[in-house]
């Protein structure tokens, strides 16, 4: 039975590499992925699968991708009903992210280990909060992007493994366009 999932993948329409949206669904389907639909041009897919294994998954994915692009595209899947979950259970009060110059979730492979838990909220500042709930980090900032001592590569280097993040506008935005949490 087909399940609704969602790929988060990371270096699609950045650092030079250029993908129009019809290649990527068109590498999507080449796998026999159905019903794929991509959402804004920074590499959130949207399609049904019967696969089970989703790590598995993903790295297929990952193979075909660098080898149709000519480099690495980590992937992230998650399965609809849990990205609507990240968009619809904040990990902080509401009153703390009203005002803030920027709300993002990053998405890992697995969940972290306790020390890098650790390490992470360390890492928090008047200006940065930080929580870890599972495969997924959020972070909540006063300040913008490049006005952070924090950055991906950071979170990455202090976690021992690879993420992706969006900005949490995009994520309820997926969930609301694609109606996702509607099935389990």
């Amino acid at each position: 039975m087909s399940r609704r999932l969602v790929a988060f993948l990371r270096g699609i329409n950045v650092g030079g590499h250029t993908v129009t949206m019809d290649t990527l669904r068109a590498l999507f389907e080449e796998q026999g992925l159905e019903n794929v639909q991509t959402f804004i041009a920074s590499g959130n897919v949207v399609f049904e699968s019967t696969a089970r294994d989703l790590a598995g998954l993903e790295r297929k994915i990952e193979r075909r991708l660098h080898a149709a692009l000519g480099y690495e595209v980590r992937t992230f899947i998650r399965p609809a009903h849990e990205v609507a979950v990240i968009a619809s259970q904040p990990p902080f009060p509401a009153a703390r992210i009203r005002g803030v110059a920027g709300y993002y979730v990053g998405f890992l492979t697995k969940p972290p280990q306790a020390p890098a838990v650790k390490a992470l909220l360390a890492l928090r500042s008047p200006n940065d909060d930080l929580q870890v709930r599972g495969r997924e980090v959020y972070w909540l900032s006063k300040a913008r992007i490049s006005g952070s001592k924090l950055s991906y590569t950071v979170f990455e280097r202090t976690l021992g493994g690879p993420a992706t993040f969006r900005g949490m506008n995009t994520i309820t935005h997926l969930v609301a366009k694609y109606g996702l949490g509607t099935e389990s």
